[in-house]
């Protein structure tokens, strides 16, 4: 069995595409995981939702972004440590299509299942056991360490599964030890770069084998769009998300 990953997709839906595109033509895989923030950021929550949910071969969970909007939605407590995004995510929520709004609410903070015999944990970001079901408003998502094998392995110190994914911090993380793998995908949606990271797990045999890929995209329409729609913090977007790329 094979099985696509991706995360923080962040409201780019020319990136969503262009990685659904290779998963289905290039890697052939059965089902497909997104490991939450898929609104938030970028402009385009509609298109990304009604590629998401439109499809009957992917699940998701959610990430702070979406819940920190869905709160907003719901008129419940909204994170003080998002105050800084408070205008943006209004934003973005102002322009949703609200059929998608219980579809989010809906989604899991967590899945755990077995494939092959494998244990998997798909996860945005580590939230101690304890705290699992503890509102956005106090800030269940435990704060982004660096991208190291010790790092992680503290940080995810109360799961016990043979694969842990998860994404929030955007740059790529594979760690690998004698009985777990550790695997953030990088960001989809906000790069540096025209491409969208994502990940593949094969299962055969026993055996576990992670590749990491990306799509290249023309993301040129979809970075205009900033200014087009003039996207709250968008010059603060467009080069800390995004690179500066025009």
């Amino acid at each position: 069995m094979r099985i696509g990953i991706i995360a923080d997709i962040h409201g780019n839906a020319p990136a969503l595409k262009s990685v659904l595109d290779e998963l289905e033509n290039k890697h052939d895989v059965e089902h497909i995981y997104c490991l939450g923030d898929m609104i938030g950021i970028g402009p385009d929550s509609n298109e990304v939702l009604d590629m998401l949910f439109s499809r009957n071969d992917l699940s998701m969970i959610t990430g702070n972004h979406d819940e920190a909007i869905l709160a907003l939605a719901s008129g419940q407590a909204y994170p003080q440590s998002h105050s800084h995004v408070r205008e943006h995510h209004q934003w973005i929520l102002d322009r949703i299509d609200r059929s998608f709004i219980p579809k989010l609410a809906a989604l899991p903070r967590l899945i755990n299942t077995k494939i092959e015999g494998t244990q998997l944990l798909f996860i945005h970001y580590q939230i101690d056991m304890e705290r699992m079901n503890v509102p956005i408003c106090e800030d269940p998502f435990s704060s982004i360490v660096e991208p190291s094998l010790e790092n992680i392995q503290s940080l995810f110190h109360d799961k016990q599964e043979d694969v842990i994914l998860f994404g929030h911090h955007h740059p790529r993380h594979y760690f690998k030890t004698d009985n777990r793998i550790y695997l953030n995908p990088g960001s989809l949606g906000c790069s540096s770069k025209p491409a969208a990271p994502y990940a593949i797990i094969s299962f055969k045999d026993g055996k576990v084998e992670v590749t990491v890929d990306e799509a290249p995209y023309d993301n040129k329409a979809f970075l205009e769009s900033y200014h087009r729609l003039i996207v709250p913090e968008r010059e603060f977007i467009l080069k800390v998300f995004h690179g500066n790329q025009i």
